[in-house]
């Protein structure tokens, strides 16, 4: 295994971090605490800036470096071609989802963020930019690069890690279809028909690319991390096993949703934004998948047509109608602060690696 740690330590030193263990950037999940948490542990701390204006980027920045010195990743998605309204059906998905919630009115069209948020990244300067649904333009790309500032691309198959590296990625994020929340792949019509597993995933992006690969999806404690870095990776990324940590400040009923939730119990879905991603498989859920339910709207379309229903959810503490994001190891996340869990994974990594 001297191989392994020899790719982790020379990860370890390119991108600022003691411990190979990335947190997921979630949009859902912003908060500032388990960022500094992660990265005082060594770890890389995270932030998915998809719903942030301009000026809550920078005050996120700027209150992670007032409680840590470690580095960060700022994430934001690759818009897709602008949604295609179709009012009609519009109307159907709004009734149905007054069943859920109150009621909904008619979504206005979104607004452009994309810019601004690398914009507001640039102005950041974050040691990482990640990316995912997409590329980073080219433009934007060289800025980051005369700003010394890295690129971490998730990608969710071979064909996608090599347009990241051939696009001058520094790193891939290869993303397993069990990771909980949005998939990341480039095409949003792919995003439900090419769900490839971290197992078969990571091998072959490691042997497709030459830049170094970071696994993500399914990952939650030692045993996941030792799994990814014997197949090749050079580090992990964890996202729902950070999410019972006091520090994510989690809502109280998706945090105890997520310690009893087994794999078979998420499901990959369109039902809240749009786009793929995969969540705990709560009635609001089935009920939307049903074959007689009006088949989503367009992202971000549905994402605002489902608020209403998911802020009044989160009011009431009713899991069955909030937005809970769950990868298929989400019963592994363990409740404690996330230092030690950081400390806990790592070593536990390490053991079954024999160091």
């Amino acid at each position: 295994m001297s191989a392994t740690f020899d790719r982790v330590d020379r990860f370890c030193k390119q991108f600022g971090i003691t411990v190979p263990i990335l947190l997921a950037p979630m949009a859902g999940v912003p908060a500032t605490s388990l960022s500094i948490a992660v990265a005082n542990a060594g770890g890389l701390g995270a932030c998915g800036v998809l719903i942030m204006k301009p000026d809550a980027i920078a005050a996120w920045a700027s209150e992670f470096r007032a409680g840590s010195s470690g580095p960060f990743q700022l994430n934001t998605w690759i818009p897709d071609p602008a949604p295609v309204r179709d009012r009609v059906h519009e109307a159907k998905v709004r009734e149905f989802l007054a069943s859920w919630g109150p009621a909904v009115p008619e979504a206005a069209d979104p607004p452009p963020y994309f810019e601004a948020q690398c914009d507001a990244i640039l102005a950041a300067r974050p040691p990482i930019a990640s990316s995912i649904m997409g590329l980073f333009p080219p433009d934007f790309v060289a800025t980051l690069k005369a700003s010394a500032i890295k690129w971490f691309a998730t990608a969710t198959t071979v064909a996608e890690a090599k347009m990241a590296e051939a696009a001058g990625a520094d790193a891939i994020i290869a993303q397993g279809a069990e990771a909980g929340g949005h998939r990341g792949a480039f095409e949003a019509a792919s995003a439900q028909r090419q769900q490839v597993g971290l197992v078969s995933l990571v091998p072959a992006v490691v042997d497709a690319v030459r830049i170094p690969v970071i696994a993500t999806g399914g990952i939650a404690d030692g045993r996941g991390v030792a799994a990814a870095l014997a197949l090749g990776a050079s580090a992990a990324q964890i996202g729902t096993g950070f999410l019972r940590c006091p520090e994510a400040k989690l809502h109280p009923a998706w945090a105890d949703a997520l310690s009893r939730t087994a794999p078979e119990d998420t499901v990959v879905s369109r039902v809240f934004s749009g786009r793929a991603g995969r969540a705990i498989a709560t009635k609001y859920v089935l009920a939307a998948i049903a074959d007689n339910a009006p088949t989503p709207a367009p992202y971000p379309i549905q994402r605002m047509l489902t608020t209403p229903m998911r802020e009044q959810a989160s009011k009431d503490g009713d899991v069955e109608r909030m937005q809970v994001w769950a990868g298929q190891s989400a019963a592994l996340a363990a409740a404690m602060p996330a230092g030690e869990l950081v400390a806990r994974v790592w070593s536990d990594a390490r053991a079954l690696l024999g160091r």
